[in-house]
């Protein structure tokens, strides 16, 4: 039909009204019933990720702390895959160490000279967007500490800016680069979602998660539903995520306990209503 339009012809599938004919529409509703339901990534409980990312800062290696890092910053920052990771898209915008912004209270540091003290004292951080999607360019999306020694999005910036400042490398080096002592590398996607997939086999279970249930693409949408699970206002989870429109529901479930389990309460304590009658009243 797309064709047909394309050449300046009528579309066959539509009719005058320029409504679906009604045979189409019932075949395409029919073929929707008996499809079996969408396969979805779930998003993975903190229990997963914390256990990446811990086994990821105890082996204390270039490679296994850039995936620690990386998995957090993705995590808080709800970022699309190929903004953290090495994809073979040539259309991905990874977040590179000149759109680091670093801040000490009020007081703002420059990420390529300020001293080692300031790194550690740094209580804010920000990533400047320049050509990530749905992202307004030069704007700053910050974070401020989470107040937890490991999982913190500040300290995960901070490891990435020491790592490739003791390097010495270039403004433009993407934050998932790391330095083998002999030449740069990079963690890509492949290896984040192979990560993600062990501390699901090895915890998965309790939080109701396996392996195959998971992806990368699951960590955008676990910083949302913990926001979520946190009452936090949807607004503000869409303003940081990116989320123009409530695309962002797709990505949650309502699996999670603390999201409907506890509105059976609520649900007895305010289900005693009056209605405002609407019949005439019949006068004598």
């Amino acid at each position: 039909g797309q064709t047909f339009a394309s050449l300046g012809q009528p579309d066959p599938r539509l009719l005058p009204s320029g409504k679906l004919d009604l045979r189409l529409n019932r075949q395409l509703s029919a073929y929707a019933k008996s499809d079996p339901p969408p396969h979805r990534v779930k998003p993975i409980p903190l229990q997963v990720i914390s256990h990446a990312v811990a086994q990821g800062y105890r082996a204390n290696m270039p490679y296994s702390t850039t995936i620690a890092d990386m998995l957090l910053l993705g995590f808080f920052f709800l970022l699309r895959p190929g903004e953290y990771a090495h994809t073979s898209n040539p259309d991905s915008s990874p977040f590179r160490l000149c759109d680091t912004h670093l801040v000490v209270n009020t007081r703002r540091l420059d990420p390529f000279t300020c001293s080692e003290a300031d790194l550690n004292a740094v209580t804010h951080v920000a990533l400047e967007f320049t050509t990530q999607k749905n992202g307004v360019r030069g704007e700053l999306v910050g974070l401020g500490r989470s107040g937890h020694p490991l999982w913190c999005p500040v300290l995960a910036l901070v490891n990435r800016i020491k790592h490739l400042r003791l390097h010495r490398a270039p403004p433009t080096t993407p934050l998932y680069s790391y330095y083998t002592g002999a030449t740069w590398a990079h963690i890509d996607t492949a290896t984040l979602t192979k990560h993600l997939r062990w501390a699901a086999t090895a915890v998965g279970a309790a939080v109701g998660i396996t392996a195959t249930d998971i992806s990368l693409r699951s960590l955008r949408s676990s910083g949302a539903m913990a926001l979520l699970c946190a009452d936090v206002d949807t607004d503000r989870i869409r303003l940081l995520g990116r989320w123009r429109s409530d695309e962002m529901l797709r990505y949650l479930t309502v699996q999670a306990f603390p999201i409907l389990s506890p509105l059976a309460a609520p649900m007895v304590r305010h289900g005693w209503f009056t209605l405002l009658p609407n019949n005439r009243l019949i006068r004598g």
